[in-house]
């Protein structure tokens, strides 16, 4: 029995000298493993900062569009106003029973009042019309309702404007609809572009 103690405490002992050796090479891991547990979590503390920030300036811009353009859809809906403004002189203006009345231009100066007072209220909140005489054509700005042949003119060249439109400081309120220039086709080249276009 005593040559089994011995074997057997020999045998602890190994395991005792084994069992340091082993919690050494733990330790060593866990070192490892918090050492790349600090990079993850500074990397992902890095990433919430930069997503922090990236907020920070969605919403500097968010209330910066809303302090500029937190007004357009009622800007774009006074415009109604002005329209129906001209509107209304060009059927007075036209009207057959109110030419021979004498009050006819003081009521056509009113209205110029009117006019001119909504466009000034207009420009002071930056609203300003697009400016398309002799203009060329320009798909941002303008939207084309017909096309007339003109030889004095170069192709695109903006002839009338049918609707006046506006910009709210850079953005587009509303597009100017115009009728544009276009040469003056023949029948030859009419049907070269209906056979291309079959």
């Amino acid at each position: 029995m005593n040559d089994n103690n011995k074997q057997k405490q020999e045998t602890t002992e190994e395991r005792e000298v084994k069992v340091p050796e082993n919690q050494n090479n733990k330790d060593e891991k866990k070192e490892l493993t918090l050492e790349e547990k600090l990079k993850e979590t500074e990397e992902k503390l890095l990433r919430s900062l930069a997503e922090i920030e990236n907020q920070r300036r969605r919403f500097e811009k968010e209330i910066k569009d809303a302090f500029d353009f937190g007004s357009f859809n009622f800007a774009k809906e006074s415009l109604a106003i002005l329209d129906n403004l001209q509107r209304a002189k060009d059927a007075i203006k036209n009207d057959e029973k109110l030419k021979d009345n004498k009050d006819l231009d003081k009521f056509l100066e009113n209205i110029n009042i009117i006019e001119k007072d909504l466009v000034s209220i207009f420009e002071k909140n930056r609203i300003k019309k697009i400016e398309v005489k002799e203009k060329k054509f320009d798909p941002n700005f303008h939207q084309a309702m017909s096309e007339i042949e003109d030889e004095n003119k170069d192709q695109g060249t903006i002839l009338h404007e049918i609707q006046a439109g506006y910009m709210l400081g850079d953005r587009l309120l509303r597009p100017a609809l115009v009728s544009v220039s276009k040469k003056k086709t023949t029948k030859d080249q009419e049907k070269r572009v209906k056979k291309n276009e079959k």
